[in-house]
């Protein structure tokens, strides 16, 4: 069956995939001028931040990788309309016979296969990132052995958890009818918690080694601030991130009796105790103020609604016709919808970017206070921006689409005003 240029779903999917494409490249150029345009000039409160010479490399990094993400796009975009255009799905999916065979395996196998393929066209690119960009600034520390290992990894592990998903998705279908989507909402919600749990415990240590933080004053310093704060915690892990770069980082994971918090031993070896106890005080303060269940409820609302609309979708025959497909099949309706859903979400990464930035602030809000004053937090924010050569001018539309955390100057300045209130 023959593509139909004149529906409006095939019309619908190409706009937004130019738009996409459009909207990153005018982005990352609009960020690159406005990057080199303060190459030389920053801002009075953050000269102080860093010196020239880390500040030089910092711009050349972020122009560096804003090139890369340009030809990326562009890779990306050029792939998905040509494969989208040629009519090389619908020819694929007669020639495999699996919507003939009703095999609910089969179907979700195919919509697997496609996916993995268009993430092997991406290898290229993330390669070169790592082991020529990333290298070059001296990030890189991983091995091509570990590297590669890491993929295969992750696609196994994809397989195993989407694989039976998908086929338990397509077989409600089959037994719920018009609502299977509702019931498919629920199921993928109920994995998507059970995997944000068990993260720290069950996925993070297939990829790499998590260690209990050593006795010493700095387990007993971030342990004191865990009883100050009430903050119930089993251990302090560290991961082995230097394994693979030189960039640092902490975070939280993991619900309930397998929540962590992960520092890698990169930030250990950049951070003073004091500085490492206020980046810790920041994090505990996303679960003093709950963020985790109030983004989970987010999540879950963001996939009922995109669920509803692919329940939609699956019974429109002339969505299936556009894309050249004779004959309609939820397994083709979510093949669709994934490979469109990706510029759509561009369009609505500013909201939840606004939001995360918004937590970021109460989070820094809570570490000061527990911490008695910015001053650790601040320096501990200013180091990481140096040592990650982090752009402290990027341009204020780019930050929006892109940042889901504010700048370095943003966040001290709310800290400052945090500290001058009263009480």
């Amino acid at each position: 069956m023959a593509l139909d240029w004149t529906q409006p779903a095939f019309l619908a999917g190409t706009v937004l995939i130019l738009a996409r494409v459009a909207g990153e490249l005018a982005l990352e150029r609009l960020n690159a001028r406005h990057v080199e345009e303060h190459a030389t000039e920053l801002p009075e409160e953050l000269r102080a931040a860093t010196d020239p010479g880390t500040h030089r490399r910092a711009v050349e990094y972020t122009l560096a990788k804003s090139r890369l993400a340009m030809a990326a796009s562009w890779l990306e975009g050029v792939l998905l309309l040509a494969v989208l255009w040629s009519g090389l799905l619908p020819w694929l999916w007669s020639r495999t016979g699996t919507a003939a065979s009703g095999s609910v395996w089969g179907a979700a196998g195919f919509v697997l296969l496609v996916g993995a393929a268009f993430s092997a066209a991406g290898l290229p690119v993330s390669w070169y990132a790592q082991f020529r960009l990333e290298e070059r600034f001296g990030f890189n520390r991983t091995t091509q052995r570990t590297w590669w290992l890491d993929r295969f990894k992750g696609f196994l592990l994809s397989l195993a958890l989407l694989w039976p998903l998908l086929a338990l998705i397509l077989k409600l279908v089959e037994w719920m009818g018009g609502t299977w989507w509702l019931w498919a909402w629920g199921v993928v919600l109920m994995v998507q918690v059970t995997v944000a749990a068990l993260m720290p415990v069950v996925i993070l240590p297939l990829f790499n080694n998590l260690r209990p933080l050593a006795a010493g004053p700095l387990r007993d310093r971030l342990l004191a601030l865990a009883d100050r704060t009430h903050f119930k915690i089993r251990d302090l892990l560290v991961m082995d991130g230097s394994r693979r770069s030189r960039h640092s980082n902490a975070f939280f994971a993991g619900l309930g009796r397998f929540r962590r918090i992960i520092l890698f031993d990169t930030l250990i070896e950049q951070l003073t105790g004091e500085e490492l106890e206020a980046v810790l005080a920041h994090e505990i303060g996303h679960y003093r103020r709950r963020h985790v269940p109030k983004m989970l409820g987010a999540m879950a609302v963001g996939l009922l609604a995109g669920l509803g609309l692919l329940g939609w979708l699956a019974g429109q025959q002339p969505f299936y016709a556009a894309f050249g497909f004779a004959d309609p099949h939820p397994a083709v309706a979510i093949l669709l919808f994934g490979l469109l859903g990706g510029a759509v979400a561009f369009w609505l990464s500013p909201l939840m970017n606004w939001w995360s930035r918004r937590f970021e602030y109460e989070a820094d809000e809570f570490a000061a206070k527990m911490m008695g004053s910015p001053d650790a937090l601040v320096r501990a924010l200013r180091r990481l921006s140096g040592e990650n050569l982090s752009n402290l001018t990027p341009h204020p539309w780019y930050s929006v689409f892109h940042h889901s955390h504010p700048t370095l100057l943003q966040r001290e300045r709310a800290l400052i005003r945090g500290a001058a209130l009263p009480g």
